[in-house]
């Protein structure tokens, strides 16, 4: 069952956060302990738009952005633009502009990414770690050097490196050919048709898709230098097993280097278990979040 019912979409608001300004969803009281919640290719934060309704519930102030490139944010045209650590800092400015030192970070997908690569890099801005569906990256960068098999699932990869091409292909019959790729992926029901439709309007917005593959060619050609791999936060890694991108045993590899790490796997979801099984991530989310005290850890570099 998706949960599209439950849906509260949530007002978008421009929110600068440094570089660039954010289009952000946000639930929950001003005051509560604040969550970021990072989307995922090629979705945009109407992602959580189940899930950051359920945690503000609990009292979360919650925040969920379009990120840069996605949906209504700002677009830079550049590739160098959508490198992790930029992203990273959009993040940062986010927190900042929330009139936050800390924040708890989840992300899906790239979300999870730029999640993960936030706690390397700026450890004293995540007070809590959930990340859905994505390795860490040390351990995803070790899989596409070692692995033959996670290679051949992440051919895309690749494909997303040609000019043109690929936009071309992903906005086809106005995102269409996008939107059969993801159902093909997903458990029946997961992307419900008003989803999918406020998606692929926000796939074929001027510019939209170029920016949405730069995460994938900045990835390449500027992959990040990460000082860290110990991830100092607590953390919490949610896995769909039927995945068709990823293999399920990136996710036990991911806690090795989180000391403070749980894994809860879901046998009956994939890639998209936020969508799928929303009401058992949410109160996943919720308990690992709500309660205890809610402050960055302290780090020896």
């Amino acid at each position: 069952m998706s949960g599209e019912a439950a849906t509260d979409v949530g007002a978008l608001r421009p929110v600068d956060c440094g570089e660039v300004t954010l289009a952000v969803r946000e639930w929950g009281p001003v005051d509560g302990p604040l969550v970021v919640l990072l989307h995922g290719f090629p979705e945009t934060s109407r992602a959580f738009d189940v899930i950051g309704p359920l945690l503000a519930a609990a009292g979360l102030r919650v925040l969920a952005p379009d990120q840069r490139g996605y949906g209504a944010s700002e677009r830079p045209v550049d590739v160098a633009s959508y490198r992790l650590e930029r992203l990273v800092d959009d993040v940062v400015g986010l927190v900042r502009a929330a009139g936050r030192e800390h924040a708890a970070i989840v992300g899906h997908d790239w979300g999870a990414a730029v999640a993960w690569t936030l706690a390397l890099l700026r450890p004293e801005v995540v007070t809590r770690l959930a990340v859905l569906n994505v390795p860490h990256p040390a351990v995803m960068q070790r899989a596409l050097r070692r692995d033959p098999r996670q290679m051949l699932r992440s051919w895309y990869m690749l494909l997303f490196q040609l000019p043109w091409l690929p936009e071309r292909l992903l906005t086809l019959g106005r995102g269409a050919f996008t939107a059969r790729m993801l159902a093909r992926t997903a458990r029946p029901g997961a992307f419900a048709a008003e989803r999918m439709a406020a998606y692929r309007a926000a796939w074929t917005r001027p510019g939209a898709m170029t920016a949405m593959l730069a995460w994938y060619r900045a990835i390449v050609r500027h992959p990040p230098r990460l000082s860290r791999v110990e991830v100092a936060a607590e953390t919490l890694v949610l896995w769909g097993e039927h995945d068709v991108a990823l293999r399920p045993g990136l996710a036990e590899a991911s806690l090795a280097h989180c000391p403070r790490g749980r894994l809860v796997r879901f046998p009956d979801c994939t890639h998209w278990l936020h969508l799928e099984q929303p009401a058992r991530v949410a109160a996943l989310l919720r308990d690992f979040l709500v309660g205890g005290e809610h402050r960055a850890p302290d780090v020896v570099a």
